[in-house]
């Protein structure tokens, strides 16, 4: 769906990796939402969606089981480059995470990352910055009105899928 080639830059380890096996199933001018295998195997999970608010600075992804179960949702804090030229978006990893398990126990995971990335310059104070403030963002839109609505684009797709078996 619309060629677009994603990445993700990330910082601690440095490495930009393609999503060549991520498959786009929305795309808005707000927002994508992914269905996606995990790049190294892993027993704890297998695959799952994603939804990257390219107007918040984070995405959520819902990690499943290898049975299908929820495992949990994931909150990345990201900022996006778009190259026009080769029509590709680049997520970069600003390190701060939140996890909220199928119980609704919320971690905020990942500061420390933050804070060893930024004393050893890898990153720079706007970047900091940028991501207290969309992980402020994030905590306050969950406190105030839980995952669902954020949720809500990957779960309707899901629900689309499964009635188009």
């Amino acid at each position: 769906m619309n060629n677009l080639t994603l990445f993700r830059r990330r910082f601690i380890p440095d490495e930009c990796v393609e999503l060549k096996d991520d498959i786009i199933l929305k795309r808005t001018d707000s927002m994508i939402v992914t269905k996606w295998h995990v790049i190294k195997e892993r027993r704890d999970f297998s695959d799952g969606y994603s939804c990257f608010y390219l107007d918040r600075g984070y995405r959520i992804s819902k990690f499943l089981k290898s049975n299908g179960d929820l495992l949990f949702w994931y909150f990345d804090i990201v900022d996006y480059d778009f190259d026009s030229d080769n029509n590709a978006l680049h997520i970069i990893d600003l390190l701060a995470d939140v996890v909220v398990y199928p119980n609704g126990k919320l971690r905020v995971v990942d500061l420390d990352e933050l804070s060893e990335a930024f004393e050893k310059h890898l990153i720079d104070e706007t970047l900091l910055k940028k991501s207290l403030l969309s992980l402020n963002r994030l905590l306050n839109e969950i406190y105030t009105d839980g995952i669902e609505p954020l949720a809500a684009p990957i779960e309707d797709l899901i629900k689309a899928e499964g009635s188009d078996q």
